[in-house]
């Protein structure tokens, strides 16, 4: 299974990363990304070295999918109650593209997540511009994106990743690769997948994310022990 879930990282498993601060200051904020996209499209043009048409219509087809998903994702209580319980200050760097549908249905939901925690900051990398980190976090040997690198913001060491999609869409994804599903039929029902989801599975993998990389306290000051 190509998405990569950190479930039992310790202390002393967590490891340095090759993000630097470097990377960290020329790196996007969404609204900053979402900008960029929208004038690249008003060029005909998408992020990247490919400016084909069929790139350039998949990055507005994505620009539509990322408006949709910042409308209608809505967090639920359980995972808001954590992400106030978050007492680790964390920058999120997620590796994207604009041309990539996954990252189209994903990114706006983390990051949304991430706006409920006032210790959590997102940081996007473009993809192709940054080959020296993608290639550390390659998944089953592919360059994989959206790709989430979650650091301690105090210590720069890496607390785990995510990525690139849910595990119920990276089963299908993978079931549709090995029937070798035509690429249309392929692209709607996978996109068909994240419609009717509506984030859900994403949430949820977080709720298990979170426990693992951060110390938990919620509000009432009580230590959260255990995630469900």
């Amino acid at each position: 299974m190509n998405t990569e879930i950190d479930k039992n990282i310790t202390k002393e498993q967590m490891k340095t990363t090759p993000i630097t601060p470097a990377h960290l200051a020329k790196a996007m904020t969404y609204t900053q990304y979402r900008e960029m996209i929208d004038k690249l499209l008003a060029e005909n043009k998408t992020t990247g070295s490919n400016h084909s048409e069929e790139m350039v219509e998949y990055t507005r087809m994505n620009a539509h999918r990322m408006r949709r998903v910042e409308k209608t994702t809505v967090l639920d209580d359980e995972l808001v109650q954590l992400l106030l319980s978050v007492q680790t200050k964390m920058v999120w760097v997620v590796l994207t593209e604009a041309w990539c549908g996954d990252a189209a249905q994903n990114l706006p939901a983390i990051v949304k997540i991430a706006d409920a925690s006032p210790l959590i900051e997102v940081k996007l990398l473009l993809r192709d511009e940054n080959p020296d980190i993608m290639d550390e976090y390659l998944t089953n040997g592919g360059r994989s994106i959206p790709k989430l690198i979650a650091l301690n913001a105090d210590t720069m060491e890496e607390l785990g990743t995510w990525g690139p999609r849910p595990e119920p869409a990276q089963r299908l994804y993978l079931d549709m690769k090995a029937q070798d599903v035509p690429f249309k039929e392929f692209s709607e029902k996978l996109h068909g997948w994240y419609a009717k989801d509506r984030s859900q599975a994403l949430q949820n993998e977080f709720k298990t994310l979170l426990c693992n990389w951060s110390e938990l306290i919620s509000p009432e000051g009580i230590p959260v022990e255990r995630c469900s």
